[in-house]
């Protein structure tokens, strides 16, 4: 298969720079899969799993929350809110976080505040999904 390439970038490091057959992206229509010469896009993302082929037996999975995924003919750039390989993700404490974040709503005083709160427990509502656990 033939390659392209590839960055993925949160505000904190490069997660991802190289060439790769394939990545799924998380975007805000749904899921698409980039292959080397895909049409010129650019989509909002999703909170969800990017998954990167960079040969049959190579394979990565990376959570990104929020953010944008270019496509141009230079190849893919995912520009992050907040990106981390799933290795990196533990059950337990999303589940506290999940926990924390409902007393947070519950307990909010005015409109916005539960809106905010509300946002951030629907952001890790989807991690946990995407997740599968």
């Amino acid at each position: 298969m033939a390659a392209f390439h590839f960055e993925l970038v949160s505000p904190e490091q490069i997660l991802f720079s190289g060439d790769v057959e394939s990545v799924v992206v998380p975007g805000s229509e749904g899921q698409m899969t980039i292959l080397k010469d895909h049409a010129p896009v650019m989509t909002m993302l999703q909170p969800g799993v990017v998954e990167v082929e960079e040969s049959a037996a190579k394979r990565q999975r990376l959570f990104v929350r929020g953010g944008f995924a270019d496509v141009a003919p230079t190849g893919l750039t995912i520009l992050a809110e907040l990106a981390l390989p799933i290795e990196q993700l533990d059950a337990a404490a999303i589940a506290r976080e999940i926990k924390n974040a409902e007393e947070d709503v519950a307990d909010a005083a005015d409109g916005e505040a539960r809106r905010m709160a509300g946002l951030k427990l629907d952001q890790l509502r989807q991690l946990k999904e995407a997740l599968g656990i």
